[in-house]
């Protein structure tokens, strides 16, 4: 626990968010959109 305290506010609250609020719909489109993020994020560093 003591590695997520250490994120930033925005990711612990998506993180939460997806734990407990997100409809099942959406589910899919925010593991889509995150996968996409560090897909980009990859081919950058590459």
């Amino acid at each position: 626990m003591k590695e997520f305290d250490q994120l930033p506010k925005s990711i612990k609250k998506a993180v939460r968010y997806i734990k407990q609020d997100a409809p099942e719909d959406q589910l899919k489109l925010i593991q889509k959109m995150i996968e996409n993020a560090f897909e980009y994020r990859d081919k950058q560093t590459d």
